[in-house]
């Protein structure tokens, strides 16, 4: 029976990949390194620490990854400041979860700099839920299961009793990998490619009702 629902963050409650992007791309100007936006396309939803380090790999460069990271952080925080808001149905999705009395956990692979950051802007802060698991807690990311895992026993339940929701291949692998059940919204993937989830909808206004009743 289902308990417990796990938001993915990134393409799932907001979007903001455009604006770690440029946050990331700017860090690198400052290094005199010209990166292209399609460059970060192969390390998105893996955590900064892959995000930026696998192009730093692409071009050669050495990173102070703790200080760069933060470097990043600090241009992040001051792009997305009054620019970001909840994606599509987030808000009605979320107090339906709660009138069911489902249990609510953000898991990301973001650090928890950026997960604040994130929740706080779109007016979902960490204390909206009932767990939060960041990229620094686990030490292996998505594809595998280990986030997921986490937020479950974070939570006092099962993973059979799980409902992850997610937008990436990656994510869809390691909710399955959970053993959880996985619904996939396409905000930035076609439904071919996230054809491994148990359920697939162009945004959270339009989740069938049968999504939250096993």
């Amino acid at each position: 029976m289902l308990k417990a629902v796990l938001f993915d963050m990134d393409g799932v409650l907001v979007d903001s990949e455009e604006f770690i992007c440029q946050a990331a791309t700017e860090m690198f100007r400052e290094k005199g390194i010209l990166v292209q936006p399609a460059d970060f396309i192969p390390f998105v939803g893996s955590g900064e620490n892959r995000y930026i380090g696998g192009v730093a790999e692409k071009y050669n460069l050495t990173l102070n990854l703790e200080r760069d990271k933060a470097r990043t952080y600090d241009i992040y925080e001051k792009i997305v400041s009054n620019k970001l808001s909840p994606l599509p149905g987030v808000l009605d999705f979320i107090a339906i979860c709660r009138k069911k009395e489902l249990k609510i956990a953000v898991a990301t692979s973001a650090d928890e700099i950026k997960m604040n950051i994130n929740l706080r802007e779109i007016g979902l802060p960490a204390d909206t839920f009932d767990a939060t698991v960041n990229g620094l807690q686990i030490e292996r990311k998505k594809p595998f299961p280990d986030i997921y895992l986490k937020a479950a026993k974070m939570l006092g339940v099962g993973p059979g009793e799980c409902l992850v929701v997610e937008d990436a291949p990656n994510g869809i692998e390691a909710a399955k990998a959970a053993g959880m059940k996985c619904l996939a919204v396409m905000s930035g993937f076609t439904r071919e490619v996230l054809k491994e989830a148990d359920w697939i909808v162009e945004d959270l206004t339009s989740v069938p009702e049968e999504v939250l009743e096993w």
